[in-house]
C-alpha cells in the first residue's frame, strides 16, 4: 500500500506534460511527414555514391557533413554541398513535422531528433563514415 501511495504521489508531482506524454511515433504518416519523407527517399540514390566514396558522412547531430572532398572536382564538390544542404533542410523539416504532430510540439523536438539519429545510424551501411559524439570520424563496422 505504501509503494502504491508513493508511486501515485510521484506521478502527481511530475509536470502534467511529462506524465501524460505519449511515446513519439517516428513513423507517423501526417501529410507534411509524408511529403518530406518522399523528398528524402528521392535524394537517397544520389547521396549513396558520395557515402561510398567517403565524401559525405553522418554527423553526430544527425545532419550530413563533408568528410573528405579532397578527391572531388569543383563541380562534384558543388553537387555534394548542394545535396547536403537540401538533405539537411529536409531532415530538419522532418524533425519539426514529427514533433508538430505530437502533443508538446517544440518540447519534443529533441526526443524526435534523438530517435531519428539512432535510426539513421542504424540505416548507415558498413564502411560509411559516422561522426561520434567527440567529433571524430569512424567507419561504420
Amino acid at each position: 500500500m505504501k509503494r502504491l501511495a508513493l508511486t501515485l504521489f510521484a506521478c502527481l508531482a511530475l509536470p502534467m506534460e511529462a506524465a501524460c506524454a505519449e511515446p513519439i511515433n517516428l513513423d507517423i504518416a501526417t501529410p507534411p511527414v509524408i511529403i518530406v519523407r518522399h523528398a528524402l527517399t528521392q535524394r537517397q540514390s544520389r547521396l549513396v555514391r558520395f557515402y561510398e566514396a567517403g565524401v559525405i558522412g553522418l554527423g553526430s547531430d544527425g545532419m550530413l557533413r563533408i568528410h573528405d572532398n579532397s578527391r572531388l572536382s569543383l563541380v562534384q564538390r558543388q553537387i555534394s554541398e548542394k545535396l547536403i544542404d537540401h538533405e539537411n533542410n529536409d531532415r530538419k523539416s522532418l524533425i519539426f513535422a514529427i514533433a508538430d504532430s505530437h502533443e508538446g510540439k517544440q518540447a519534443r523536438q529533441d526526443e524526435v531528433r534523438a530517435g531519428l539519429l539512432k535510426r539513421w545510424q542504424e540505416q548507415f551501411k558498413s564502411g560509411w563514415w559516422i561522426q561520434d559524439a567527440q567529433g571524430n570520424w569512424i567507419r561504420k563496422p
